[in-house]
């Protein structure tokens, strides 16, 4: 009889205790361990460590909803023999994250347009997220608009202060923010506000030369490029565009294809 009453409070229990994969699970691991005769304290430690598993899980789908990464983008598709000159190795150093976030490391990811720089960027946010960090991506031009709309709302700061919970800020193409847009000086506040703090990766198709059209003077811009540097890993890839290569290959498997076989 104690042991049924026992049983039938089981589930009030867990679900006070906002313990729901042990109370989806104990009925059959209970099972297994009275076949077994496991101690009880194995039984515990089994049911504890799938919550916790399902938690970590549960948590990593949050963050990479919150992320807002490209669907797809992930490592295991980027094409690492089209630009040797990124080192497998090195991203996937990057991907563990820690120590460079720890520091407040920017990335930065130069290269001209189509060579896959969205995707790389992408994809080592996704495997950030998934060693269990806060990323956000985000068009830069769209998150400068919004820090502007910040500022006429006079909640910058605590819209800058918001993002602090994001241990890497991924700003996809710098390149097409311009000076004429108004207040463009909201991103260096941005870049000012996570100096060694916090790390941000940016995707850019012009080296620092041609950031003068970026921001509204050349002092904030040599500023702006000395707080991203100070603490920086640069990626270069300057390679041919691979969304060309791909269009002009399946362009050649289309041609190959209409052509008549030759008759006997």
């Amino acid at each position: 009889m104690t042991r049924t009453t026992d049983t039938a409070r089981l589930p009030l229990l867990l679900t006070e205790l906002r313990l729901p994969t042990v109370a989806r699970l104990w009925p059959s691991i209970g099972d297994t361990a009275d076949t077994e005769g496991w101690p009880a304290a194995r039984t515990l430690a089994t049911l504890l460590e799938h919550e916790v598993a399902e938690r970590a899980n549960r948590r990593t789908a949050r963050h990479l909803a919150d992320a807002r990464l490209p669907a797809g983008k992930t490592l295991d598709t980027f094409d690492f023999a089209a630009t040797p000159m990124v080192s497998l190795a090195r991203i996937n150093a990057l991907a563990a994250g820690d120590s460079w976030l720890d520091s407040g490391t920017n990335i930065l990811l130069f290269g001209p347009p189509g060579v896959g720089k969205t995707h790389l960027s992408a994809a080592l946010g996704h495997a950030l997220v998934e060693a269990g960090h806060r990323v956000l991506f985000t068009r830069t031009t769209d998150l400068v608009q919004q820090l502007q709309t910040a500022r006429q709302e006079l909640r910058l700061a605590a819209a800058i202060e918001k993002l602090d919970k994001y241990r890497l800020l991924i700003l996809d193409d710098l390149s097409y923010v311009r000076k004429s847009q108004a207040e463009t000086s909201v991103l260096f506040e941005l870049i000012s506000a996570r100096y060694e703090r916090r790390s941000i990766l940016i995707t850019a198709n012009q080296p620092f030369g041609a950031w003068d059209d970026i921001f509204p003077d050349p002092a904030m811009t040599v500023a702006a490029i000395d707080r991203l540097v100070h603490h920086a890993i640069i990626l270069e890839m300057n390679t041919a565009s691979y969304r060309q290569k791909t269009a002009q290959a399946r362009i050649t498997d289309i041609t190959s294809s209409a052509d008549p076989s030759p008759s006997n």
